[in-house]
């Protein structure tokens, strides 16, 4: 049986996209299945796809070599597509043609249409020769009402209509109680994560989601200021894009939770984010499933949730897996993540339910549900009728019909034909040659995870199915170097198992800078970038620098390319700043110090370096709260005094122990975070702004004054 869905864009990373690919990888492993994308924005999906899935793409718009860029069908407006769909999926006259000519010839048993627009087209230009399925992947009352209303009309044209609650269904069945439309829930499936899993030990709480206004996030800022009262030793974390960013970010400035609440941006694929927290957050005002829900749940986080139309309160079973909480309530979900933030032991019991929970979503049983389905409808339909281009193909064929005068004359000639050829010399013998042996190797693709244990060593995962030979080592070079520092990679212990190599933070002496990997086969020295699968950093959140100097600190992330890469830091000491606080009149940093530590003769400062020449240096003294931690306050005014002639100027800031001293740059590196410049950002007070420098030291910047 061939399954076709047809998608808006298999480009991007939302939720339908997500799910879709669930199912139909799920489903290939039985059936013959495709996924149509109206439009093709990339050179390869974002997110990853079973191999035995086939993409299809109707409309080529990527951004250099799309085919299709310059087609005026692209400008005109679609003839079957309302206007506010139209204009949030890039419906258009193109689509229009090109969706109606994909329906007509496709020789697939069931079509399945993933948002309201491709149901609206299922409708108008599907067939009867296969069978028809729409999904609903919002809920039936939050449709913009034209959207609604044609998708309404629609419905009864379809086999089935899905959606991802149970509440939805019924709801849908209130709307169409006469339709011969099978109308039947079908939630979203969710793979198992392959990440380890949360340990609930970390104290952090994540949420992850498009920053839009349904999702409620300025609940959650205003929750945790009730939370960072209580446990100032936690932190938020919200991961996700979106046109609620700016309104978010002034909102953690004007609480003073800039040290309490970072704002992450976007990150795929998800799960190693929720593996590092403990306890998960969601607060939207509605949610037609909550597959964030599910997907936290399965690294062994509880989630704290508003009870909210229609999905969390199918997923959560509150108490055990679990909170539900009322919808709007900025106190419920404070009480809730402060009740699961006290209790260590219900919190860790709820998490392992949690990812037992989850298991009911795996895309192998949403599978069955749809083949279910399927045959329910009474399965693949007889072809009684063939796509308009089977027709030619055929008439073409059927057997030639030849003539009995020209067939004796062509048998004629098969045989009078060799009689007239001369006969061949005979051929002289090969002059034997002796030739050295050839072993043709197959290219590297390495394709590896790397995990962070609790050592701080990085172990990377080198997939077997990318990589041959009987010796490899995994090099790692720091950009602009050329200089590989190799190390051992062991084979698999059993068939199917990953190439492993270790990292040891305690041998190793890796520069600083970024790092890229490699395999290296040492038969032929074939060398080969990995690619990354799984950068896991849950390990770092915890983690603490070796005791002693140098200070070295590593974190694994994946490129913006897709590669495996390393960012080290390596300094014969460092100061951490643990905490930067902006007053009405002055910065104040704490932090601890590694690679040395104050004794009693010790008489430190801050030091600011300006950098150019248009101001001096300041310095501050520095109040020693023990051997290894430290407390500095530097006014704002000594800032501006240090300016000439009032012009913009930042300073690089460094601890300098004594007097004689060598300066130690004040940095915040450790952590799991790559760069510190992109989340942790503070705002402007009394005209003076902290920043983190892209090598994640502390800088200060005070800009020029009006009569400069």
């Amino acid at each position: 049986m061939k399954i076709s869905f047809l998608l808006q864009n298999a480009y991007g990373i939302g939720g339908t996209i997500r799910s879709t690919f669930n199912v139909a990888s799920a489903l290939a492993a039985r059936h013959d299945v495709e996924i149509v994308s109206t439009m093709r924005t990339g050179e390869k999906p974002s997110l990853p796809l079973h191999p035995k899935v086939k993409l299809v793409n109707l409309i080529d718009q990527r951004a250099e070599k799309g085919a299709d860029r310059e087609n005026a069908l692209l400008t005109q407006d679609s003839g079957y597509i309302p206007p506010v769909e139209a204009k949030g999926a890039h419906f258009n006259a193109l689509t229009d043609q090109r969706v109606a000519a994909h329906l007509a010839e496709t020789d697939a048993d069931v079509v399945v249409a993933t948002r309201p627009g491709l149901v609206m087209y299922l409708a108008e230009f599907g067939q009867d020769r296969y069978l028809r399925i729409g999904q609903e992947h919002r809920i039936y009352g939050t449709h913009e009402p034209t959207i609604r209303a044609y998708q309404d009309a629609a419905i009864p044209h379809l086999d089935a209509h899905t959606t991802v609650s149970e509440a939805d269904a019924r709801t849908h069945r209130e709307r169409f109680p006469d339709v011969r439309t099978k109308l039947v829930c079908l939630p979203n499936g969710c793979p198992p994560s392959e990440v380890e899993p949360s340990d609930g030990s970390a104290k952090l709480v994540v949420a992850a989601g498009r920053l839009i206004p349904v999702k409620r996030y300025d609940l959650l800022v205003k929750a945790w200021e009730t939370v960072a009262a209580t446990r100032p030793d936690w932190k938020l974390r919200i991961y996700g894009r979106g046109p609620e960013l700016p309104k978010l970010r002034a909102q953690i400035d004007r609480l003073g939770l800039a040290e309490a609440v970072t704002l992450m941006g976007a990150h795929s694929p998800i799960e190693t984010e929720w593996a590092k927290g403990s306890i998960a957050a969601v607060t939207s005002r509605e949610e037609s499933f909550g597959m964030t829900i599910v997907e936290a749940m399965g690294c062994g986080v509880p989630v704290v949730a508003t009870d909210c139309p229609h999905g969390p309160g199918e997923i959560i079973t509150d108490g055990t897996d679990g909170l539900l909480v009322p919808v709007g309530d900025s106190d419920a979900i404070a009480k809730g993540l402060l009740k699961l933030i006290e209790d260590d032991e219900l919190r860790r019991a709820m998490g392992a339910a949690a990812r037992k929970s989850a298991q009911r979503y795996a895309p192998e049983r949403i599978a069955d549900a749809y083949l279910e389905l399927i045959d329910s409808l009474g399965g693949p339909r007889p072809r009684t009728t063939e796509p308009a281009s089977a027709p030619a193909a055929t008439a073409a064929a059927e057997p030639e019909q030849i003539p009995l005068g020209k067939l004796l004359r062509r048998t004629a000639g098969k045989i009078i034909r060799p009689l007239r050829r001369p006969v061949a010399k005979a051929a002289k013998p090969p002059v034997k040659t002796v030739l050295k042996d050839i072993v043709v190797r197959k290219p590297l693709r390495p394709v590896a995870s790397c995990r962070v244990d609790a050592a701080g060593d990085i172990h990377v995962l080198v997939q077997p199915k990318g990589v041959s030979g009987e010796t490899l080592s995994l090099t790692v070079t720091r950009r602009k170097e050329g200089k590989p520092i190799a190390v051992p990679l062991r084979p698999p212990a059993t068939d199917g198992a990953p190439w492993t190599a270790v990292l040891e933070r305690s041998a190793l002496r890796l520069g600083e800078g970024r790092w890229d990997l490699h395999v290296v086969r040492a038969e032929d020295k074939a060398r080969r970038r990995v690619v990354s699968h799984l950068a896991e950093g849950r390990g770092l959140v915890e983690l603490e620098p070796l005791p002693g100097g140098p200070f070295t600190w590593w974190v694994p992330y994946p490129t913006v390319d897709g590669y495996l890469a390393l960012r080290a830091w390596h300094r014969d000491a460092h100061a951490e700043a643990r905490s930067v606080r902006s007053g009405d009149d002055a910065l104040t940093v704490e932090g601890t110090l590694h690679g040395a530590e104050f004794t009693s003769e010790s008489n430190p400062v801050v030091i600011g370096t300006p950098r150019g020449e248009t101001a001096s240096e300041v310095s501050a003294d520095v109040e020693v709260v023990d051997p290894a931690s430290f407390r500095v306050t530097l006014p704002y005014e000594a800032l501006r005094a240090a300016r000439s002639d009032g012009e913009a100027t930042t300073w690089d800031l460094a601890l300098r122990i004594t007097p004689d001293a060598e300066p130690i740059r004040v940095g915040r590196l450790i952590g799991d975070i790559v760069d510190r410049n992109k989340t942790d950002l503070y705002p402007t007070v009394s005209g003076v702004r902290p920043y983190f420098t892209m090598s994640s030291d502390l800088a200060v910047n005070v800009p020029a004054t009006e009569e400069a």
